[in-house]
């Protein structure tokens, strides 16, 4: 956590210890960066007082590591070492210590480095359920027991889901047939857990998912860098039935016949590159995960872009703060207030973010809202 206060004349004198009195949402380090950001705090003190009191419900998951991943002194690094999967294949970018921001060098993982039990795997032993709203949901449909960290990188497809449901729900998009198109904004470390994006073809059954990815941290020299998921991600067992079941999917890619996930990745700003992208064909939605869009200027010429498209776009982000912010920035580029009201993202990942501006927990994919 950041003093609130930072940046003022002089710097700061120590750890930022003390909350303010009423929204304890921020902290300074001194009286006296709590009193020059007087000013500035008193506008969003009572709108931050209000989200702290609601905060609590975003702790609740079903897991059974819950209490000590939601916790501010289990660090990440700690968790997944008591789990046996710190700086393994796709997990190395989930702490601070893991690889550096640059993908130049890296490519597809495709194991989870966890026993078939605890990872989906192989396909689901049963059709997916019509109301699917929570992870418990998904867990139980997908037979992984609540000991299982897999929802700390399936958040990534199962947010992706909900805000497909979410669209469909306001008519924002018809329902999804046999194809899906999808422009996914400003990726990141979703660049070494490309194989997780398997799962989409447990989420949407018989329907071709392709998802270009497009952001400045993808490495020109991986610009338009084609990735075929033919299968789910592979558990850590020699002997699973998954091994199997991508040998005959290498075979089927050998006769040339059609993968159900296509990823392709795009470097640059999406209003950079969008008219080369929609060329062929439009997407069906735009999902941007964990926008910052109040944090980067770059993201006004890229709403002005997609309010021009027609198309609809979700966002996310780690916190209700940010997403209240973000939403302002939209309603001043398209003149009205977004149609997806900000809501908890009950996909959200289930390992509470270790270096926050506020005092109140945040979360990866933590809100989701969208026009």
């Amino acid at each position: 956590m950041e003093c609130a206060g930072k940046g003022s004349r002089t710097p700061c004198g120590g750890p930022p210890s003390r909350l303010c009195h009423r929204c304890r949402a921020v902290a300074y380090c001194s009286l006296s960066h709590q009193v020059s950001h007087r000013t500035a705090h008193k506008r969003e003190c009572e709108r931050l007082e209000q989200q702290m009191k609601r905060s609590g419900v975003l702790n609740d998951f079903p897991f059974t590591f819950t209490q000590t991943a939601t916790q501010i002194q289990e660090t990440t690094c700690s968790f997944l070492t008591g789990h046996g999967i710190h700086q393994l294949g796709m997990w190395m970018c989930e702490c601070s210590c893991g690889v550096s921001s640059s993908f130049d060098n890296l490519r597809l993982t495709n194991r989870w480095n966890l026993p078939s039990e605890l990872c989906p795997c192989k396909g689901p032993s049963s059709p997916k359920p019509e109301c699917m709203s929570t992870w418990k949901d998904y867990y139980e449909w997908r037979c992984i027991p609540f000991s299982s960290p897999a929802a700390l990188l399936l958040h990534w497809p199962l947010t992706i889901y909900w805000a497909i449901q979410l669209a469909t729900i306001k008519n924002l998009l018809p329902q999804i047939s046999n194809e899906l198109r999808i422009h996914y904004l400003g990726p990141e470390k979703e660049l070494l857990q490309l194989a997780v994006f398997g799962e989409l073809q447990a989420l949407f059954p018989g329907v071709d998912v392709h998802i270009d990815l497009i952001g400045p941290a993808i490495p020109h020299l991986r610009d338009g860098e084609k990735t075929d998921l033919y299968t789910y991600a592979q558990c850590n067992e020699p002997d699973c039935e998954c091994k199997s079941t991508f040998e005959s999917h290498i075979e089927r890619k050998t006769n040339c016949r059609s993968s159900a996930i296509t990823v392709q990745l795009h470097a640059g700003f999406y209003h950079d590159c969008y008219r080369e992208l929609i060329k062929d064909s439009s997407p069906h939605i735009i999902i941007a995960p964990n926008a910052g869009i109040a944090a980067y200027t770059s993201w006004l010429p890229t709403l002005e872009v997609i309010r021009e498209m027609k198309v609809p776009v979700v966002f996310s982000d780690y916190c209700e703060e940010a997403s209240h912010l973000a939403a302002a920035c939209i309603t001043s580029v398209t003149g009205a207030p977004p149609t997806i009201q900000i809501q908890i993202n009950p996909f959200r990942q289930p390992i509470r973010v270790e270096e926050s501006v506020l005092h109140f927990p945040c979360y990866s994919n933590c809100f989701l809202f969208g026009f």
